[in-house]
């Protein structure tokens, strides 16, 4: 049996927005058809909604793992600070409270209707809970040592966590990918790429979260720096490259492998055409394997700061949105990222940020074919965002959503 069902908008993504448009969706959550007019449909079939109907969202950067961590750490420390208390808080929960806080978060992404995630893994807490298959995941093994001589064992680690999760769940996708500029040896950043070229994997990497990351890199000076010495990490370990920390690691990646730099707090306008003319040699290409994603609830939670957004629109980035951790954020909420951006550059369209939040995230993390779009076959959950500013068609901070499929 299909059901009609109507709003003041339909954005269906894949094509420009319909006002009033009627999406026909059979029980199972299936596109069967997109309409433009109601009039095209008996009024007595059609179900109608007050706002806008859109795709499920896609958060492609979360750390459902440090979930038990909800409130615990300071906010606006700084990354330096948020690592400090990130060592010395995470290990002081138990294995209970941990998958309790996991079950938990994700069950508020659903609620908020988020039907795939891009995930961090640096252990197996998560596997249990992404094997029932409530939510599509990509879980990313993400690594780190500065020290070179532990780039083979740390990389045969991760390659071992990666197995036991196809073990415990084959339809789970995954990669192995590198932590930040600032956390990853040369040798380990090699094995890494190598091994993402061999498999066609697809990359997720912090980038330019903190100024003190480029100081590191740039002259060993900075507040991580300062960390790393607290910590007795060898300053040798370090390269003084005299580049901000985008330029100085971006080149380990090959151009071949779909990219995410995740956060871009800090950077430019100038940064993002020379990461562009690095994955296509053409400015003027859009490109297709280099993605960033913006996650500004933790940016103002840790740095207080939110990024240059008319940098990436100016230049036509690829962008997503996260929703990083619990550790950094007070929810787990694609529109609630939506509704900051809004507040902060409401010269962003509501169709691009929308975009950022389905389409961009699923042709990111392959699963475009089912999600990201409302169109004929695909089955892309479908949300319902109230309390919209129809006038504009922008969110307000009253704006709330529920999930329709």
């Amino acid at each position: 049996m299909l059901r009609y069902i109507t709003a003041d908008y339909v954005f269906p993504i894949s094509s420009p927005p319909l006002k009033n448009g009627v999406i026909a969706v059979d029980n199972n959550g299936t596109i069967v058809e997109v309409r433009s007019q109601k009039s095209e449909v008996r009024s007595q079939d059609i179900q109608e909604f007050k706002g806008i109907i859109c795709p499920g969202f896609i958060n492609t950067h979360c750390h459902l793992e440090l979930s038990h961590l909800k409130g615990a750490i300071p906010e606006k420390a700084g990354m330096a600070g948020f690592i400090k208390n990130i060592l010395a808080k995470r290990p002081g929960y138990t294995h209970t409270q941990v998958l309790e806080a996991i079950i938990y978060a994700e069950q508020e992404m659903i609620n908020n209707g988020i039907v795939a995630v891009g995930d961090i893994s640096n252990d197996e807490s998560t596997f249990e809970q992404k094997s029932k298959s409530y939510l599509k995941y990509h879980t990313f093994f993400e690594v780190f040592d500065l020290n070179p001589s532990h780039a083979q064992d740390t990389f045969e680690e991760a390659l071992k966590l990666q197995a036991k999760l196809r073990s415990i769940s084959p339809s789970v996708q995954s990669s192995i990918v590198p932590h930040a500029p600032y956390s990853v040896s040369f040798e380990l950043f090699k094995l890494i790429c190598d091994h993402a070229s061999k498999n066609n994997s697809i990359i997720s990497y912090h980038n330019q979260e903190s100024l003190s990351e480029s100081e590191l890199l740039i002259n060993k000076n900075g507040a991580i720096a300062e960390l790393f010495a607290a910590m007795g990490i060898n300053p040798d370990y370090i390269p003084k490259t005299g580049l901000n920390s985008l330029r100085s690691t971006l080149i380990n990646f090959s151009r071949n492998n779909k990219t995410l730099l995740v956060h871009n707090t800090y950077t430019s306008k100038e940064d993002i055409l020379w990461a562009k003319n690095y994955f296509t040699g053409n400015l003027q290409l859009t490109t297709d394997n280099l993605f960033w994603c913006f996650c500004p609830n933790a940016n103002l939670y840790i740095e207080n700061k939110l990024p240059d957004y008319s940098a990436f629109i100016d230049t036509r980035a690829n962008c997503t949105i996260g929703t990083d951790s619990l550790a950094s954020n007070h929810s787990l909420s694609v529109l609630d990222e939506l509704k900051v951006i809004t507040k902060y550059a409401p010269y962003i369209t509501l169709e691009t940020l929308l975009t950022w939040a389905t389409l961009n995230g699923a042709a990111f993390l392959g699963f475009d074919k089912e999600l990201g779009s409302i169109e004929k076959g695909k089955k892309p959950g479908l949300n319902l965002i109230s309390n919209v500013d129809l006038g504009k068609v922008q969110l307000t901070n009253g704006s709330k959503i529920k999930k329709l499929f």
